[in-house]
């Protein structure tokens, strides 16, 4: 059995999805999970990754974990107390979605530190580990999508800053192989798209998906951070646009890794973007 945690995010439904088709025994768990969220014979048991009490039942019996990061709760998390729990349910093999962010912004509490906390005690754990390192989802073009539909407008910051944006699928299908294969042990994965992208470029990509215009409207910094601030903390938020402005030639490195795992090409913010225009219509 495999156990997903945070499936119910971007990167975690479409995992619950890949491993059912490939005929796994698949347990889907985060904080407010259920059966009409799932495929067809996939168990869903609620726990929070912040109470490692919780994850007991839900892990007993299980072979592998998928482990996500705790996103804006990490600094909630104890991996140990997690990792232990693994264990003790039979857990041999963990996947954790981890952040390019703890190699490229070490000095970051909020991008380098807890994550390096979390990726350090699962290398202690003493199972099978592969680590995940993402750079920015194509997915956060969601963010866009009410401003598009209703006017026609992407609105964002350092217009023509590229960065390799990835499909959280490919996240997830890079999640399902090493969950699943043996080779993987020990190895870090840096997971980005196959080129760099603007938002600019981006937008455009939205407008051909829908077949219509959208206009491109370039914010100020401050303009941004008072955006982001709404709904993320400032040391966050300061991160944030510190890489999708001044980006580190590490976070502009389209990464080999994707292909090297799945033998194809990452898909492109357009793929993304076709898939998904229903959003933005």
């Amino acid at each position: 059995m495999i156990v997903v945690t945070g499936a119910t995010g971007n990167v975690g439904r479409s995992l619950v999805q890949a491993l059912a088709d490939a005929g796994e025994k698949v347990t889907a768990t985060s904080r407010r999970v259920s059966g009409a969220d799932l495929p067809d014979g996939v168990r869903a048991r609620p726990a929070d990754l912040t109470d490692a009490g919780s994850l007991h039942p839900v892990l007993d019996g299980a072979e592998a974990l998928f482990l996500q990061n705790g996103g804006a709760d990490a600094h909630l998390l104890d991996p140990g107390q997690i990792l232990d729990a693994a264990r003790a349910g039979g857990v041999r093999r963990v996947v954790l979605l981890s952040s390019q962010g703890v190699a490229t912004r070490p000095e970051s509490a909020s991008h380098g530190g807890v994550g390096r906390a979390i990726e350090d005690a699962v290398r202690r754990s003493g199972l099978d580990w592969v680590i995940l390192r993402p750079g920015g989802f194509d997915s956060n073009a969601y963010a866009w999508a009410e401003s598009v539909r209703a006017l026609r407008i992407v609105a964002a910051p350092f217009g023509d800053v590229g960065l390799p944006t990835v499909d959280p699928d490919d996240i997830a299908e890079v999640a399902a192989a090493t969950l699943r294969e043996d080779g993987h042990a020990g190895q870090v994965y840096e997971l980005t798209g196959p080129a760099l992208s603007t938002p600019r470029q981006r937008a455009g990509a939205l407008a051909e998906a829908l077949g219509e215009p959208v206009r491109f409207v370039e914010q100020t910094r401050d303009e941004a951070r008072a955006q982001l601030l709404r709904f993320m903390p400032e040391p966050v938020a300061e991160t944030t646009l510190a890489i999708l402005g001044e980006p580190t030639p590490a976070e502009r490195r389209v990464s080999p890794d994707i292909e090297r795992v799945l033998g194809r090409a990452p898909r492109t913010f357009a793929d993304w973007a076709h898939r998904h225009v229903a959003a933005f219509r």
